[in-house]
């Protein structure tokens, strides 16, 4: 997918995830919203606790930092071992899953048990 295809108001086949079909189709092993092969579902942590991202199989995220539960809250999607965000105010982020760890805008998350 590419970063512009979500602000762009003329693709109207866009599904929940931000992918057109053709996009969809084409991933092949793509893990969005609702599939229940996405094995990063579930919270992970900063080695310090203070930031805690909770991946819903549902293809959304919740983020908490220090106290503040729920700072950041958006969409997410997964291909291979890459994910996506998308922040319900515009912004957006990337990550690699890679041995078990996230490793998402120079930090470094671990999954909680």
């Amino acid at each position: 997918m590419r970063r512009g295809d979500l602000e762009d108001p003329s693709r109207d086949e866009l599904c929940l995830d931000g992918r057109s079909e053709d996009d969809r189709a084409a991933a092949g092993k793509a893990m969005t919203v609702g599939s229940p092969f996405n094995p990063y579902v579930g919270t992970w942590v900063t080695g310090d606790g203070h930031i805690r991202h909770t991946l819903l199989p549902n293809g959304r995220y919740d983020e908490a930092r220090g106290r503040r539960e729920s700072a950041y809250q958006g969409r997410y999607a997964v291909t291979g071992d890459h994910i996506d965000y998308w922040d319900d105010t515009g912004f957006t982020a990337d990550g690699e899953f890679r041995d078990g760890v996230l490793h998402h805008a120079g930090m470094i998350f671990h999954r909680t048990k």
